[in-house]
């Protein structure tokens, strides 16, 4: 499950870099500009900025859940295996 939930992070991590690089800024063309509507966009100037930021946040969503999970299920692993002082033996004080 662990290795699992690994692979779908790095997966959300890929499709989030890629997701965020598609998407333009507020006013990224010169059109935007003059009032001009977005013509490089395949879907219409509204629907695909749509459809990319509802895709970015659902994919922010599951990164936050799949981080927070790793990290809760990475420290009930280690936590049943030996401590980092479970070597170490206790000293008297140095005598002055």
């Amino acid at each position: 499950m662990f290795y699992f939930l690994i692979a779908v992070h790095v997966i959300v991590c890929l499709l989030l870099i890629v997701i965020i690089l598609l998407q333009q800024g507020k006013s990224a063309d010169l059109a935007a500009a003059f009032g001009g509507q977005g013509s490089q966009t395949a879907f219409g100037p509204r629907s695909a900025a749509n459809l990319l930021t509802k895709t970015t946040t659902w994919l922010a969503i599951i990164f936050v859940i799949t981080s927070m999970t790793l990290t809760v299920m990475y420290q009930h692993r280690t936590t049943h295996s030996t401590s980092v002082l479970s070597g170490s033996s206790q000293s008297a004080p140095a005598k002055k």
